[in-house]
């Protein structure tokens, strides 16, 4: 929707979170007489001093009713959190989002990255070859600055490097000029209403591009090969494992944009891993540990011992239930040489379940990460490897899955350093 649209429109925004809070502004700067709604399931105790400077200055729509203010606009921004299936709503014509408004309205050439794993990781790798290639580039989405807060100094000349979620895909009807599609296991299946329809979602990055278009996709996933057709792109293909997969891609990226090898090269090699995503959290009394908390799906846990191999001993599993299938990773696990299996609450009981040759495998559950690692260091041979790669969102026991990752660097460096054994 263009800019020009909405001056006339009520507008609600729907999500007062970081992303809504961005809209607000956005919005304000760009029509600084109108009036805006803001709906949030909070309750006005629970906003900063600074959000209730900001709510002063709208129709605020706060607790749990809040939903039922959709019916009063125009138009409704909705924020990525927020499920359609919460909503109830069957016509999502007066519905849009931050993505979508960006994409209307941007002068930019925007490279989209999306993909159940890796997207993140991805995203910064293409950044960063074009930040040494000195192009004029920005990194917007869902690792960067939420992306309409550089819509008004954007210009024709600048390339945005858009991460996209599910969330922000579902309902575009843009996509990017350059569209990289890394992977599809089963995620956030208590947002959409099945499999079915998170993929619809995902393909929404690939499904509106024209023939002057790139798509550089995962030829060896199965469900992004047959997505492939939608798009009207010229067709990259790219294959390989965890950070194999993300260098490929963002080199594919590179090269449509015709940067030299040397300078691709130069950036891959100063490139630092991200956090939390296969993550060397350092070596204590002779037990190298991982952190590889972003590992939310059996599918990501599964690559990350692919990329150790033999030297995993001991592994931090479980947390939060979406109802998955693990047999997978059980079937992995059972061909490892893992020796020690933590199980976290919720799925760890069902990742037990799933592995048949019970006997060959210590297996502990615990209920904080400070009894995980203590017990990881008391039955992880030395010269071996500890990993945290849980399978499953960190919910419960944590915020997120960075406080996950951060309590587990926490808990190793604490107990590796001291006196204990």
């Amino acid at each position: 929707m263009l800019l020009k649209d909405l001056e006339k429109k009520k507008i609600l925004i729907l999500g007062f979170g970081r992303e809504g809070q961005d809209t607000f502004s956005f919005l304000k700067k760009v029509f600084p007489e109108k009036t805006l709604g803001v709906a949030d399931m909070r309750s006005l105790k629970d906003f900063s001093l600074r959000e209730k400077k900001m709510l002063k200055r709208t129709e605020a729509h706060l607790g749990q009713s809040y939903l039922r203010a959709v019916s009063g606009y125009d138009l409704v921004i909705k924020t990525p959190g927020i499920s359609f299936k919460n909503i109830g709503l069957k016509n999502r014509s007066k519905f849009t989002s931050q993505a979508e408004i960006f994409f209307d309205n941007c002068p930019a050439r925007i490279i989209g990255v999306t993909g159940t794993k890796g997207k993140s990781t991805t995203s910064s790798l293409i950044f960063s070859i074009l930040k040494e290639a000195r192009l004029p580039v920005r990194l917007v989405g869902n690792i960067g600055k939420p992306a309409l807060s550089s819509l008004i100094r954007a210009r024709k000349n600048d390339i945005f490097v858009f991460e996209l979620s599910c969330h922000q895909l579902q309902n575009m009807k843009k996509s990017p000029d350059i569209a990289v599609f890394l992977n599809v296991f089963p995620e956030h299946l208590d947002y959409y209403k099945n499999f079915k329809e998170y993929v619809s979602a995902k393909a929404n990055i690939l499904k509106y591009q024209e023939k002057n278009d790139f798509l550089v996709y995962n030829r060896e996933d199965k469900t992004v090969r047959s997505l492939v057709r939608l798009s009207k792109a010229k067709k990259i293909g790219v294959k390989g494992r965890y950070y194999d997969l993300d260098r490929a891609a963002a080199k594919a990226v590179g090269k449509i944009l015709d940067i030299p090898d040397r300078t691709i090269d130069s950036a891959v090699k100063k490139f630092v891993p991200l956090q939390h995503r296969l993550e060397f959290a350092g070596t204590f009394k002779g037990i190298s540990f991982y952190n590889d908390s972003l590992a939310t799906v059996p599918e990501a846990a599964i690559e990350a011992m692919d990329f150790l191999g033999d030297k995993v001993y001991t592994m931090l599993l479980g947390g939060f239930d979406r109802g998955v299938d693990f047999k997978s990773l059980a079937e992995r696990i059972s061909r490892s040489r893992v020796k020690v299996l933590i199980f976290f609450p919720g799925s760890g009981k069902r990742i037990w379940k799933e592995i048949k040759d019970k006997k060959r495998f210590r297996s502990f559950f615990v209920s904080s990460m400070e009894e995980a690692v203590r017990i990881s260091f008391q039955n992880t041979e030395k010269g071996s490897i500890c990993l945290l790669s849980p399978a499953s969102p960190s919910f419960g026991l944590f915020r997120d899955y960075k406080d996950r990752g951060d309590s587990f660097k926490v808990q190793v460096k604490r107990l590796g350093k001291s006196g204990w054994n």
